[in-house]
């Protein structure tokens, strides 16, 4: 086994372990804790509603990021990953960052309406919480867009390269 080809390979089975993890959690632990918490007898039981939609879709989109990873490693095995293929791998990568950012931000707003309308429920702390999370997401989805630019860059000076040899 070439020595670069070990990492590669344990990503794999730790993406492997993490995706049937997610199954698992996105099929009975999830929807299992959210309704026992809206059967309590708060007026405010709905919202874990909202919440188990939301972690729902917050599961898929890691799992998106994970199949998309899994084919870029086979790209990187391949030694194909400065190539357009990857690029669509990438742009999915991108797409599940934003569409899990969104839900982050779109949550965040709509808790933070309801506890600054909840007198019992206002806390700053939440809402502080809830704003740092939404600013991490963003570097986070920035920084992607930014990873994006370099492997396209790097694709076309491949490109270049392969043409001149």
């Amino acid at each position: 086994m070439h020595p670069s080809n070990l990492p590669v390979t344990l990503l794999r089975v730790f993406l492997a372990t993490l995706f049937a993890f997610l199954v698992v959690f996105q099929l009975m632990s999830l929807p299992g804790q959210f309704a026992l918490d809206a059967q309590g007898p708060s007026e405010l039981a709905y919202i874990n509603w909202i919440l188990l939609v939301v972690a729902e879709l917050g599961v898929l989109c890691v799992q998106v990021v994970i199949v998309c990873t899994w084919q870029l490693l086979t790209l990187v095995r391949r030694d194909r990953i400065f190539t357009e293929a990857s690029l669509r791998w990438v742009d999915w990568i991108v797409g599940a960052f934003v569409a899990g950012w969104l839900l982050l931000a779109g949550l965040s707003a709509y808790l933070v309406g309801v506890i600054y309308f909840t007198p019992e429920l206002r806390d700053p702390g939440v809402p502080i919480l809830l704003f740092g999370a939404v600013l991490i997401g963003a570097v986070l989805v920035l920084l992607m867009l930014v990873l994006r630019t370099l492997l396209r860059q790097a694709t076309v000076l491949r490109a270049d390269m392969d043409v001149v040899i």
